[in-house]
């Protein structure tokens, strides 16, 4: 076996570069998920003509987050037409941003437009995953018994997935339905209804004006208060959906102004907090215009920076929590019991229903998959202080593996889909230089993971996620940013164009 840095002058156009035997390497793909990161990534290695590869769905149709997430009210809070691909632009919406039904309906139009379907594995469930050095391929097991081997592996299983679920005392003792919001129970009528929902993070600002006009109570247990701002959001007449359709340069146009907009927003985030001060200005008279009560609007009003936790789009919230039928209460909740929710002001309030909006487990980037690497490292052990990637995208001693949505890849201003098309431009091109060059691995070097890791330590001590005076999923128990890039979407876009070849050895 040898290892040897990759050769600096190698080209970076696939079709013009030769190996050393003459012959390009056959590569196949074992892609992890089939929402956005996974869709996007079957498309492209398609485009780049490699047809090898497989996407494993645990759902029985693809979609992700936005086929699990099915909750009344449930839509994007990125418009419409930044949250699609640049290579695959939606012009189909009915609204600048998009309900959860027209998503999922576009990256099922992905399936179809790019002849994906023979390459999906629906309703199988990816459980673990080896690497051998010496034959430089992946092996995959799948909860069908199925094994497969694959050159290169590919997890895209995303940051908000997994469903987190508070150790509650008391959570068993309820007698009635329970259920968060990524497994929303459509069976449970809540007509009429008295409704405990706990947390108010961005799907519960969804729900909750919905199932408000329905139930007879709704009890909101608020750990703290969230910044909103209005959602500028408009229906699209058919007239403008037609001239989406016949001339995309008008889509191509809006994503550039939408992009500029939010690329703004990145420096508020990462040190030029002034940016932030109109941003506030709005909230604050938003919260003070739609709430006239004063007790209401104390509890409404955050008491940490604006952009610490995710900033919220909704012109609903405030109107839902000021109804006569619904009670906002803060701290939290200290027990459940077999009838209902005792909150922090030791106040037991009958419920029929109890709904989390807690959010998802956003630091187990690949879970709930074994991940073993060079010399059997398993990746949840050397994730287990803190999960990092090199450009959110590859981690030392995992040879030809490349995570989508990974680590430091998500912001509080931007849009995932511009992020996943930075990584597949970077993970293309590793593949490119494997099959040109006839390689068996290539493998992040562990000085260049340690000088990211560094980067990313010192570039977050300034951001406002850090300095905020919050708690929110960014960051973990340490107090380390895990989950945010902090820098501009620009940055990251040139940086991920190609991988540096003096970042990676190579055995061949």
């Amino acid at each position: 076996m040898s290892h040897t840095s990759l050769p600096p002058a190698l080209g970076f156009a696939a079709s013009n570069v030769a190996s050393r035997n003459g012959n390009q390497r056959h590569l196949s793909v074992g892609i992890v998920g089939g929402g956005f990161g996974g869709v996007g990534m079957g498309i492209r290695l398609r485009q780049e003509g490699i047809e090898d590869f497989t996407i494993f769905e645990r759902g029985e149709t693809v979609g992700g987050v936005w086929r699990a997430n099915t909750y009344p009210g449930a839509a994007c809070d990125v418009p419409s037409h930044l949250y699609s691909f640049a290579f695959a632009p939606g012009t189909r919406w009915s609204r600048r941003y998009a309900p959860q039904p027209e998503i999922l309906a576009y990256l099922e139009e992905c399936v179809e437009k790019f002849g994906l379907e023979p390459n999906l594995r629906l309703g199988v469930e990816a459980t673990a995953a080896s690497f051998d050095a010496g034959s430089g391929r992946w092996t995959l097991e799948t909860d069908d018994g199925g094994v497969h081997e694959f050159d290169v592996l590919v997890t895209a299983c995303g940051q908000l997935t997994r469903p987190a679920i508070p150790a509650i005392p008391g959570a068993d003792d309820f007698e009635g339905p329970v259920f968060h919001s990524a497994e929303w129970d459509h069976d449970v009528e809540l007509e009429g209804k008295r409704v405990a929902v706990i947390g108010t993070g961005a799907s519960a600002i969804q729900f909750v004006p919905e199932i408000a006009k329905q139930a007879r109570s709704l009890a909101i247990y608020q750990r703290s208060a969230p910044w909103i701002l209005p959602k500028p959001d408009v229906a699209y007449s058919e007239r403008k959906r037609s001239l989406f359709r016949r001339f995309p340069i008008r889509v191509a146009a809006a994503r550039l102004g939408l992009f500029s907009f939010f690329e703004c927003g990145t420096y508020a985030f990462t040190g030029k907090t002034w940016i932030m001060t109109p941003f506030r200005a709005v909230a604050d008279h938003e919260r003070r215009t739609r709430l006239s009560d004063p007790e209401l609007l104390r509890k409404a009003t955050p008491d940490y920076e604006i952009g610490c936790k995710r900033i919220l789009f909704t012109s609903d919230w405030y109107p839902a929590i000021a109804r006569d039928n619904v009670e906002l209460l803060e701290g939290g909740v200290e027990r459940i019991t077999a009838a209902g929710v005792i909150g922090a002001d030791g106040v037991e309030r009958p419920a029929d229903a109890i709904i989390y909006g807690t959010g998802f487990q956003s630091h187990n980037f690949v879970a709930p998959m074994e991940i073993h690497g060079l010399d059997g490292r398993e990746l949840g052990a050397v994730w287990r202080d803190s999960p990092d990637a090199y450009l959110g995208t590859t981690v030392s001693g995992f040879p030809n593996m490349f995570v989508m949505y990974g680590p430091n890849t998500n912001h509080g201003s931007g849009s995932v889909p511009y992020t996943l098309q930075c990584q597949y431009n970077y993970a293309l091109d590793a593949m490119r230089r494997i099959r040109d060059r006839d390689l068996r691995w290539i493998d992040l070097r562990p000085e260049t993971m340690a000088e990211w890791d560094r980067e990313m330590a010192e570039r977050s001590a300034h951001t406002v996620w850090v300095t905020g005076g919050c708690h929110s999923w960014y960051i973990n128990e340490k107090g380390a940013n895990t989950n945010n890039w902090p820098g501009p979407w620009l940055e990251f876009h040139r940086r991920t164009r190609r991988i540096n070849p003096g970042h990676y050895r190579a055995a061949a």
